[in-house]
Protein backbone atom coordinates (compact mmCIF):
# COMPACT_ATOMS: atom_id res chain seq x y z
CA UNK A 1 0.00 0.00 0.00
CA UNK A 2 2.75 2.20 0.77
CA UNK A 3 4.68 1.60 -2.71
CA UNK A 4 3.81 3.28 -6.23
CA UNK A 5 3.59 -0.13 -7.93
CA UNK A 6 0.26 -0.63 -7.99
CA UNK A 7 0.22 3.39 -9.47
CA UNK A 8 -0.75 3.48 -12.91
CA UNK A 9 0.52 6.06 -15.31
CA UNK A 10 0.80 9.00 -12.40
CA UNK A 11 4.60 8.71 -12.60
CA UNK A 12 4.92 12.37 -13.04
CA UNK A 13 3.13 13.10 -10.30
CA UNK A 14 4.15 10.05 -7.91
CA UNK A 15 8.02 11.86 -8.73
CA UNK A 16 6.39 15.40 -8.03
CA UNK A 17 5.25 14.60 -4.73
CA UNK A 18 7.61 12.67 -3.43
CA UNK A 19 10.51 14.98 -4.36
CA UNK A 20 8.05 17.72 -2.11
CA UNK A 21 7.49 16.10 0.57
CA UNK A 22 11.33 14.82 0.64
CA UNK A 23 12.64 18.43 0.90
CA UNK A 24 12.70 19.21 4.10
CA UNK A 25 10.55 22.48 3.96
CA UNK A 26 7.31 23.55 4.13
CA UNK A 27 5.15 22.87 0.65
CA UNK A 28 1.87 23.55 -0.09
CA UNK A 29 0.07 21.37 -3.14
CA UNK A 30 -2.95 21.14 -5.07
CA UNK A 31 -4.29 17.83 -6.60
CA UNK A 32 -7.83 18.24 -8.35
CA UNK A 33 -9.91 15.98 -11.02
CA UNK A 34 -13.20 14.38 -10.83
CA UNK A 35 -14.49 12.21 -8.71
CA UNK A 36 -13.42 8.29 -9.17
CA UNK A 37 -10.63 9.57 -11.07
CA UNK A 38 -7.70 8.20 -8.65
CA UNK A 39 -7.33 11.01 -6.57
CA UNK A 40 -7.59 9.41 -2.86
CA UNK A 41 -6.21 5.84 -4.26
CA UNK A 42 -2.99 8.41 -5.23
CA UNK A 43 -3.03 10.27 -1.94
CA UNK A 44 -3.15 7.44 0.06
CA UNK A 45 -0.41 4.67 -1.50
CA UNK A 46 2.53 7.00 -1.67
CA UNK A 47 3.44 7.31 1.99
CA UNK A 48 3.62 5.09 5.30
CA UNK A 49 0.15 5.97 7.00
CA UNK A 50 2.53 6.90 10.04
CA UNK A 51 4.19 9.49 7.70
CA UNK A 52 0.93 10.81 5.70
CA UNK A 53 -2.42 12.11 8.03
CA UNK A 54 -5.24 11.90 6.13
CA UNK A 55 -8.52 13.58 6.13
CA UNK A 56 -11.28 13.63 4.12
CA UNK A 57 -14.24 15.94 4.50
CA UNK A 58 -17.65 15.29 3.99
CA UNK A 59 -20.50 17.33 2.49
CA UNK A 60 -22.36 18.07 5.60
CA UNK A 61 -21.02 21.88 7.73
CA UNK A 62 -17.88 23.28 8.04
CA UNK A 63 -18.49 23.07 11.64
CA UNK A 64 -18.72 19.46 11.73
CA UNK A 65 -16.10 18.82 9.29
CA UNK A 66 -13.72 21.51 11.97
CA UNK A 67 -14.39 18.67 14.40
CA UNK A 68 -13.26 15.90 12.76
CA UNK A 69 -10.59 17.08 11.09
CA UNK A 70 -9.04 18.02 14.70
CA UNK A 71 -10.24 14.66 16.14
CA UNK A 72 -8.83 12.49 13.17
CA UNK A 73 -5.50 14.48 13.95
CA UNK A 74 -5.24 13.54 17.48
CA UNK A 75 -6.08 9.96 16.63
CA UNK A 76 -3.03 10.47 14.36
CA UNK A 77 -0.46 12.13 16.21
CA UNK A 78 -1.49 10.77 19.53
CA UNK A 79 -1.63 14.11 21.23
CA UNK A 80 -4.64 15.28 22.91
CA UNK A 81 -5.86 17.54 20.05
CA UNK A 82 -9.58 19.25 20.74
CA UNK A 83 -12.13 20.83 19.07
CA UNK A 84 -12.79 23.40 21.32
CA UNK A 85 -9.17 24.65 22.03
CA UNK A 86 -9.65 24.74 17.53
CA UNK A 87 -12.10 27.24 17.09
CA UNK A 88 -11.56 28.61 14.03
CA UNK A 89 -10.05 27.52 10.76
CA UNK A 90 -6.57 29.39 11.43
CA UNK A 91 -6.38 27.80 14.60
CA UNK A 92 -7.17 24.56 13.07
CA UNK A 93 -4.05 25.33 9.94
CA UNK A 94 -1.71 25.91 12.93
CA UNK A 95 -2.46 23.19 14.93
CA UNK A 96 -1.88 21.20 11.49
CA UNK A 97 1.09 22.62 10.70
CA UNK A 98 2.66 22.09 13.99
CA UNK A 99 1.58 18.56 14.17
CA UNK A 100 4.44 16.31 14.89
CA UNK A 101 7.40 19.12 14.19
CA UNK A 102 10.85 17.01 14.31
CA UNK A 103 9.60 14.78 11.25
CA UNK A 104 9.32 15.02 7.78
CA UNK A 105 5.28 14.47 7.36
CA UNK A 106 2.77 15.11 4.77
CA UNK A 107 -0.94 16.32 5.75
CA UNK A 108 -3.58 15.82 3.52
CA UNK A 109 -7.32 17.16 3.16
CA UNK A 110 -9.06 15.77 0.55
CA UNK A 111 -12.93 17.09 -0.45
CA UNK A 112 -11.73 20.90 0.67
CA UNK A 113 -14.32 22.67 -1.06
CA UNK A 114 -16.65 20.77 2.53
CA UNK A 115 -14.70 23.27 4.65
CA UNK A 116 -16.71 25.63 3.43
CA UNK A 117 -20.58 26.66 2.36
CA UNK A 118 -20.22 27.70 -1.32
CA UNK A 119 -16.89 29.77 -2.93
CA UNK A 120 -17.06 32.79 -0.83
CA UNK A 121 -16.74 30.79 2.19
CA UNK A 122 -13.87 28.78 1.10
CA UNK A 123 -11.77 31.85 -0.55
CA UNK A 124 -11.99 32.66 3.35
CA UNK A 125 -11.00 29.78 4.36
CA UNK A 126 -8.27 29.92 2.40
CA UNK A 127 -7.52 33.11 3.58
CA UNK A 128 -7.41 31.87 6.99
CA UNK A 129 -4.64 29.29 5.96
CA UNK A 130 -2.11 31.72 3.71
CA UNK A 131 -2.47 33.75 7.48
CA UNK A 132 -1.01 30.97 8.75
CA UNK A 133 1.27 30.33 6.20
CA UNK A 134 3.08 33.67 5.88
CA UNK A 135 3.42 33.63 10.05
CA UNK A 136 5.97 31.97 11.76
CA UNK A 137 6.44 28.52 12.34
CA UNK A 138 8.42 26.29 14.30
CA UNK A 139 9.72 23.00 12.43
CA UNK A 140 12.66 20.79 12.58
CA UNK A 141 11.33 18.66 10.08
CA UNK A 142 9.11 19.46 7.11
CA UNK A 143 5.83 19.17 5.96
CA UNK A 144 3.98 19.00 2.63
CA UNK A 145 0.51 20.15 2.76
CA UNK A 146 -1.51 18.91 0.32
CA UNK A 147 -5.36 19.98 -0.80
CA UNK A 148 -7.44 17.98 -3.24
CA UNK A 149 -10.61 17.81 -4.20
CA UNK A 150 -13.24 17.19 -6.84
CA UNK A 151 -14.67 20.47 -7.36
CA UNK A 152 -13.08 21.62 -10.54
CA UNK A 153 -13.70 24.92 -11.19
CA UNK A 154 -13.97 25.74 -7.74
CA UNK A 155 -10.19 24.60 -6.64
CA UNK A 156 -8.87 25.63 -10.20
CA UNK A 157 -9.78 29.48 -8.46
CA UNK A 158 -7.37 28.69 -5.56
CA UNK A 159 -4.31 29.04 -7.47
CA UNK A 160 -5.83 32.45 -9.78
CA UNK A 161 -4.49 36.08 -9.47
CA UNK A 162 -7.53 36.79 -6.78
CA UNK A 163 -6.82 33.78 -4.71
CA UNK A 164 -5.19 34.49 -1.39
CA UNK A 165 -3.48 31.31 -2.00
CA UNK A 166 -2.21 32.70 -5.28
CA UNK A 167 1.98 32.05 -5.21
CA UNK A 168 1.61 30.03 -2.04
CA UNK A 169 1.51 26.44 -4.11
CA UNK A 170 4.73 24.47 -5.02
CA UNK A 171 2.81 22.51 -7.06
CA UNK A 172 -1.16 21.94 -8.25
CA UNK A 173 -2.40 19.09 -10.83
CA UNK A 174 -5.38 18.44 -12.34
CA UNK A 175 -5.84 14.31 -12.51
CA UNK A 176 -7.22 13.09 -15.55
CA UNK A 177 -8.92 9.32 -16.73
CA UNK A 178 -6.90 6.83 -18.25
CA UNK A 179 -6.12 6.77 -21.95
CA UNK A 180 -7.25 3.73 -23.64
CA UNK A 181 -3.30 1.99 -23.05
CA UNK A 182 -3.53 2.46 -19.35
CA UNK A 183 -6.90 1.43 -19.18
CA UNK A 184 -5.41 -1.92 -20.97
CA UNK A 185 -2.95 -1.78 -17.96
CA UNK A 186 -5.39 -2.48 -15.54
CA UNK A 187 -6.94 -5.31 -17.29
CA UNK A 188 -3.21 -7.34 -18.18
CA UNK A 189 -5.23 -10.43 -18.78
CA UNK A 190 -6.85 -9.63 -22.31
CA UNK A 191 -5.17 -9.33 -25.64
CA UNK A 192 -5.34 -6.01 -27.20
CA UNK A 193 -9.31 -6.10 -28.91
CA UNK A 194 -10.14 -7.02 -25.50
CA UNK A 195 -8.28 -4.39 -24.23
CA UNK A 196 -9.72 -1.14 -26.16
CA UNK A 197 -13.55 -2.83 -25.79
CA UNK A 198 -12.80 -2.84 -22.01
CA UNK A 199 -12.18 0.83 -22.44
CA UNK A 200 -15.21 1.24 -24.60
CA UNK A 201 -17.30 0.08 -22.22
CA UNK A 202 -16.02 1.44 -18.81
CA UNK A 203 -13.82 4.10 -19.68
CA UNK A 204 -10.02 5.06 -17.88
CA UNK A 205 -11.79 5.88 -14.62
CA UNK A 206 -9.55 3.51 -12.14
CA UNK A 207 -12.63 2.50 -9.82
CA UNK A 208 -14.42 1.33 -13.31
CA UNK A 209 -12.52 -0.43 -14.15
CA UNK A 210 -11.28 -2.14 -10.77
CA UNK A 211 -14.19 -4.58 -10.45
CA UNK A 212 -13.43 -5.90 -14.14
CA UNK A 213 -12.56 -9.82 -13.77
CA UNK A 214 -10.21 -10.79 -16.43
CA UNK A 215 -10.44 -14.31 -16.20
CA UNK A 216 -14.19 -13.73 -17.49
CA UNK A 217 -14.92 -12.73 -21.04
CA UNK A 218 -15.20 -8.91 -21.62
CA UNK A 219 -18.86 -9.22 -22.68
CA UNK A 220 -19.41 -10.90 -19.42
CA UNK A 221 -18.46 -7.96 -17.00
CA UNK A 222 -20.75 -5.46 -19.34
CA UNK A 223 -23.34 -7.83 -18.71
CA UNK A 224 -23.33 -7.96 -15.14
CA UNK A 225 -21.54 -4.24 -14.18
CA UNK A 226 -22.74 -2.01 -16.70
CA UNK A 227 -26.15 -3.84 -18.16
CA UNK A 228 -27.34 -4.95 -15.02
CA UNK A 229 -29.89 -3.07 -13.07
CA UNK A 230 -27.46 -3.62 -9.91
CA UNK A 231 -24.32 -3.67 -12.08
CA UNK A 232 -21.33 -2.15 -9.47
CA UNK A 233 -20.12 0.22 -12.11
CA UNK A 234 -24.02 1.12 -13.62
CA UNK A 235 -25.01 2.54 -10.14
CA UNK A 236 -21.66 4.55 -10.01
CA UNK A 237 -22.20 6.04 -13.40
CA UNK A 238 -25.52 6.66 -12.75
CA UNK A 239 -25.12 8.30 -9.80
CA UNK A 240 -22.05 10.46 -10.71
CA UNK A 241 -23.95 13.78 -12.21
CA UNK A 242 -25.78 13.80 -8.62
CA UNK A 243 -22.79 13.94 -6.76
CA UNK A 244 -21.65 17.12 -8.24
CA UNK A 245 -21.70 20.49 -6.50
CA UNK A 246 -23.81 23.30 -7.66
CA UNK A 247 -26.39 21.36 -9.79
CA UNK A 248 -29.51 22.68 -9.85
CA UNK A 249 -32.43 21.03 -12.18
CA UNK A 250 -30.50 17.89 -12.27
CA UNK A 251 -33.50 16.05 -13.73
CA UNK A 252 -33.06 18.86 -17.20
CA UNK A 253 -28.85 17.82 -17.24
CA UNK A 254 -29.84 14.03 -17.08
CA UNK A 255 -32.17 14.46 -19.63
CA UNK A 256 -29.64 16.35 -21.66
CA UNK A 257 -27.04 13.50 -21.71
CA UNK A 258 -29.92 11.46 -22.44
CA UNK A 259 -30.66 13.07 -25.51
CA UNK A 260 -27.18 13.45 -26.52
CA UNK A 261 -26.78 10.09 -26.03
CA UNK A 262 -29.25 8.77 -28.65
CA UNK A 263 -27.56 11.17 -31.29
CA UNK A 264 -29.20 14.53 -31.10
CA UNK A 265 -25.75 16.11 -31.44
CA UNK A 266 -26.63 20.15 -32.20
CA UNK A 267 -28.05 22.34 -29.51
CA UNK A 268 -31.46 22.72 -31.78
CA UNK A 269 -31.89 18.66 -31.90
CA UNK A 270 -30.90 18.96 -27.65
CA UNK A 271 -33.42 21.14 -27.13
CA UNK A 272 -36.31 19.43 -29.43
CA UNK A 273 -35.66 16.15 -28.00
CA UNK A 274 -36.23 17.76 -24.73
CA UNK A 275 -39.42 19.95 -26.20
CA UNK A 276 -38.03 23.12 -24.64
CA UNK A 277 -36.30 26.10 -26.20
CA UNK A 278 -33.08 26.94 -27.15
CA UNK A 279 -33.06 30.31 -24.56
CA UNK A 280 -29.52 31.71 -22.65
CA UNK A 281 -30.49 29.06 -19.65
CA UNK A 282 -30.47 26.37 -21.72
CA UNK A 283 -27.54 26.78 -23.02
CA UNK A 284 -25.54 27.29 -20.14
CA UNK A 285 -26.66 24.04 -18.91
CA UNK A 286 -25.23 22.58 -22.11
CA UNK A 287 -21.74 24.92 -21.42
CA UNK A 288 -22.03 23.57 -17.69
CA UNK A 289 -22.00 19.97 -18.88
CA UNK A 290 -19.37 20.65 -21.48
CA UNK A 291 -16.90 22.54 -18.62
CA UNK A 292 -17.55 19.66 -16.54
CA UNK A 293 -16.54 17.03 -19.16
CA UNK A 294 -19.62 15.47 -19.12
CA UNK A 295 -20.07 16.60 -23.28
CA UNK A 296 -17.39 17.39 -25.47
CA UNK A 297 -18.05 20.18 -28.40
CA UNK A 298 -16.55 19.50 -31.74
CA UNK A 299 -16.88 20.95 -35.05
CA UNK A 300 -15.86 20.10 -39.04
CA UNK A 301 -12.07 20.69 -38.99
CA UNK A 302 -11.33 24.01 -39.29
CA UNK A 303 -14.90 24.95 -39.04
CA UNK A 304 -15.90 28.38 -37.37
CA UNK A 305 -18.77 31.10 -36.96
CA UNK A 306 -22.01 30.54 -37.95
CA UNK A 307 -20.99 26.54 -37.52
CA UNK A 308 -22.85 24.75 -35.04
CA UNK A 309 -21.36 22.67 -32.43
CA UNK A 310 -22.12 18.89 -32.29
CA UNK A 311 -22.36 17.11 -28.73
CA UNK A 312 -21.39 14.00 -27.67
CA UNK A 313 -20.81 12.71 -24.21
CA UNK A 314 -17.69 13.23 -23.07
CA UNK A 315 -16.15 10.01 -21.04
CA UNK A 316 -16.66 6.36 -23.06
CA UNK A 317 -17.99 4.65 -19.71
CA UNK A 318 -20.77 7.61 -19.62
CA UNK A 319 -21.23 7.01 -23.44
CA UNK A 320 -21.78 3.64 -23.09
CA UNK A 321 -24.06 4.26 -20.19
CA UNK A 322 -26.94 6.76 -22.02
CA UNK A 323 -25.60 5.38 -25.68
CA UNK A 324 -26.67 1.98 -25.34
CA UNK A 325 -27.97 1.08 -21.54
CA UNK A 326 -30.49 3.24 -20.92
CA UNK A 327 -31.85 2.81 -24.67
CA UNK A 328 -32.24 -0.53 -24.04
CA UNK A 329 -33.13 0.12 -20.41
CA UNK A 330 -36.77 -1.62 -20.76
CA UNK A 331 -35.48 -4.25 -22.71
CA UNK A 332 -33.59 -4.93 -20.14
CA UNK A 333 -36.36 -5.08 -17.17
CA UNK A 334 -38.40 -7.60 -19.31
CA UNK A 335 -36.35 -10.05 -20.35
CA UNK A 336 -32.81 -9.75 -18.47
CA UNK A 337 -29.31 -8.16 -19.56
CA UNK A 338 -27.83 -10.97 -21.02
CA UNK A 339 -30.58 -11.89 -23.42
CA UNK A 340 -30.02 -7.80 -24.67
CA UNK A 341 -26.99 -8.07 -25.23
CA UNK A 342 -26.78 -11.40 -27.36
CA UNK A 343 -29.91 -10.12 -29.35
CA UNK A 344 -29.36 -6.17 -29.80
CA UNK A 345 -25.68 -5.25 -28.10
CA UNK A 346 -23.04 -7.82 -29.15
CA UNK A 347 -23.20 -8.55 -33.15
CA UNK A 348 -24.25 -4.92 -34.30
CA UNK A 349 -24.89 -1.58 -31.48
CA UNK A 350 -21.44 -2.84 -29.32
CA UNK A 351 -19.04 -2.99 -32.81
CA UNK A 352 -20.92 0.08 -34.37
CA UNK A 353 -20.81 2.38 -31.20
CA UNK A 354 -17.10 1.36 -30.63
CA UNK A 355 -15.98 1.88 -34.49
CA UNK A 356 -17.32 4.94 -34.37
CA UNK A 357 -17.40 6.87 -31.13
CA UNK A 358 -14.20 5.06 -29.64
CA UNK A 359 -11.69 4.04 -31.95
CA UNK A 360 -10.88 7.46 -33.80
CA UNK A 361 -10.30 8.86 -29.91
CA UNK A 362 -8.05 5.33 -29.16
CA UNK A 363 -5.91 6.17 -32.26
CA UNK A 364 -5.56 9.88 -31.19
CA UNK A 365 -4.29 9.01 -28.10
CA UNK A 366 -2.01 6.56 -29.50
CA UNK A 367 -0.63 8.47 -31.77
CA UNK A 368 0.10 11.28 -28.80
CA UNK A 369 1.88 8.42 -26.66
CA UNK A 370 4.07 7.17 -29.46
CA UNK A 371 4.96 10.51 -31.21
CA UNK A 372 8.70 10.93 -30.02
CA UNK A 373 9.05 7.17 -29.92
CA UNK A 374 8.54 6.45 -33.44
CA UNK A 375 9.26 10.20 -35.19
CA UNK A 376 5.83 10.76 -35.88
CA UNK A 377 4.90 13.97 -37.96
CA UNK A 378 4.06 16.23 -34.74
CA UNK A 379 0.11 17.23 -34.34
CA UNK A 380 -1.30 20.81 -33.73
CA UNK A 381 -4.68 20.10 -33.48
CA UNK A 382 -6.91 16.75 -34.39
CA UNK A 383 -9.96 16.44 -35.75
CA UNK A 384 -12.74 14.58 -38.20
CA UNK A 385 -15.04 15.94 -41.24
CA UNK A 386 -18.02 14.91 -41.99
CA UNK A 387 -21.06 16.44 -44.07
CA UNK A 388 -21.67 16.61 -47.90
CA UNK A 389 -19.70 17.54 -51.01
CA UNK A 390 -20.92 20.21 -53.63
CA UNK A 391 -22.92 17.40 -55.48
CA UNK A 392 -24.89 16.46 -51.96
CA UNK A 393 -23.02 13.43 -51.61
CA UNK A 394 -21.91 11.91 -48.02
CA UNK A 395 -18.89 11.94 -47.18
CA UNK A 396 -16.95 11.45 -44.21
CA UNK A 397 -13.12 11.46 -42.78
CA UNK A 398 -11.81 9.95 -39.83
CA UNK A 399 -8.25 11.28 -38.87
CA UNK A 400 -8.34 15.39 -40.05
CA UNK A 401 -4.75 16.94 -38.58
CA UNK A 402 -2.83 20.29 -38.65
CA UNK A 403 0.63 19.53 -38.43
CA UNK A 404 3.09 21.79 -36.36
CA UNK A 405 5.06 22.42 -39.18
CA UNK A 406 1.89 23.69 -40.94
CA UNK A 407 0.96 20.29 -43.28
CA UNK A 408 -2.20 18.54 -43.21
CA UNK A 409 -2.76 15.03 -42.39
CA UNK A 410 -5.41 13.01 -43.00
CA UNK A 411 -6.21 9.28 -43.14
CA UNK A 412 -8.91 6.47 -41.69
CA UNK A 413 -9.56 4.41 -38.56
CA UNK A 414 -11.52 1.60 -38.71
CA UNK A 415 -11.77 -1.61 -36.36
CA UNK A 416 -13.46 -4.18 -38.39
CA UNK A 417 -13.08 -7.40 -39.14
CA UNK A 418 -11.22 -7.05 -42.12
CA UNK A 419 -8.11 -6.42 -43.77
CA UNK A 420 -7.87 -2.86 -45.17
CA UNK A 421 -7.23 -3.53 -49.05
CA UNK A 422 -6.71 -0.71 -52.22
CA UNK A 423 -10.10 0.43 -52.04
CA UNK A 424 -10.00 2.20 -48.73
CA UNK A 425 -6.74 3.92 -49.34
CA UNK A 426 -8.14 5.29 -53.04
CA UNK A 427 -11.02 5.89 -51.72
CA UNK A 428 -9.73 8.18 -49.39
CA UNK A 429 -7.88 9.88 -52.25
CA UNK A 430 -11.30 10.29 -53.64
CA UNK A 431 -13.01 11.89 -51.04
CA UNK A 432 -9.95 14.65 -50.63
CA UNK A 433 -10.79 15.18 -53.83
CA UNK A 434 -13.88 15.52 -53.56
CA UNK A 435 -13.35 17.76 -51.04
CA UNK A 436 -11.09 20.13 -52.57
CA UNK A 437 -13.46 20.71 -55.42
CA UNK A 438 -15.88 21.52 -53.13
CA UNK A 439 -14.00 24.54 -51.74
CA UNK A 440 -11.70 23.03 -48.84
CA UNK A 441 -8.35 24.34 -49.04
CA UNK A 442 -6.93 22.30 -46.03
CA UNK A 443 -8.14 18.93 -48.58
CA UNK A 444 -6.39 20.23 -51.63
CA UNK A 445 -2.73 20.86 -49.19
CA UNK A 446 -3.69 16.81 -47.77
CA UNK A 447 -3.47 15.47 -51.81
CA UNK A 448 0.10 16.24 -51.87
CA UNK A 449 2.15 13.24 -52.17
CA UNK A 450 4.54 14.77 -49.01
CA UNK A 451 1.72 15.20 -47.04
CA UNK A 452 1.34 12.50 -44.35
CA UNK A 453 -1.58 9.39 -44.10
CA UNK A 454 -2.62 7.67 -41.61
CA UNK A 455 -4.23 4.81 -41.78
CA UNK A 456 -5.50 2.23 -38.97
CA UNK A 457 -6.97 -0.95 -39.54
CA UNK A 458 -7.60 -3.60 -36.69
CA UNK A 459 -7.54 -6.30 -38.99
CA UNK A 460 -4.19 -5.16 -40.69
CA UNK A 461 -4.01 -4.61 -44.21
CA UNK A 462 -3.99 -6.67 -47.49
CA UNK A 463 -0.99 -6.93 -50.16
CA UNK A 464 -3.12 -4.58 -52.43
CA UNK A 465 -3.15 -1.88 -50.33
CA UNK A 466 0.21 -1.80 -49.72
CA UNK A 467 0.77 -1.85 -54.01
CA UNK A 468 -1.98 0.97 -54.01
CA UNK A 469 0.20 2.93 -51.48
CA UNK A 470 3.64 2.11 -53.67
CA UNK A 471 2.11 3.21 -56.53
CA UNK A 472 0.67 6.37 -55.33
CA UNK A 473 4.00 7.86 -54.17
CA UNK A 474 2.45 9.00 -50.92
CA UNK A 475 3.58 9.00 -47.35
CA UNK A 476 1.59 6.61 -45.38
CA UNK A 477 2.03 5.51 -41.83
CA UNK A 478 -0.23 2.26 -41.26
CA UNK A 479 -0.68 0.58 -37.89
CA UNK A 480 -2.68 -2.65 -37.10
CA UNK A 481 -4.06 -3.42 -33.87
CA UNK A 482 -1.28 -4.77 -32.17
CA UNK A 483 0.61 -1.16 -33.22
CA UNK A 484 -1.52 0.46 -30.48
CA UNK A 485 0.40 -1.29 -27.76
Amino acid sequence: MTTNEAIIDREEEVARLRQLADSGELKLGLLYGRRRVGKTYLLTHLWDPKRAFYFTASATTPELNRRALIEEAASWCGEDLRPEDNPTWRNVFRTLLSLAPERDIVVIIDEFQYLANGDEGLREVASELNAVWEGRRFRAGGLLLMISGSAIRTLEALKDGGSPLYGRLAWSAQLFPFDYYDAGRMVEGYGPLERIHTYAAFGGVPKYLRPVNTKRPVQDNVIDLLLSPTGEVRLQVETALAQEEGLHNLTRYQAILTAVGIGRRTVGEIAAALSTNVDSNFRRMIERLTDMGYLEAERNFEETGTHAFRYRVGDPAFRMYYGLVLPNESAIARVGPATVWRERLATIQFPVYVGQHVFEDVVHQAYARFQNERDLPLVGSWGRWEGKDRTGKALELDIVARLLDGAMMTGSAKIRKRAADATVFLRHLRDLERLAESGKGWAREAMRKDAPKLFVSASGFKDSFAAAVKDSGHRVIQWALEDLF
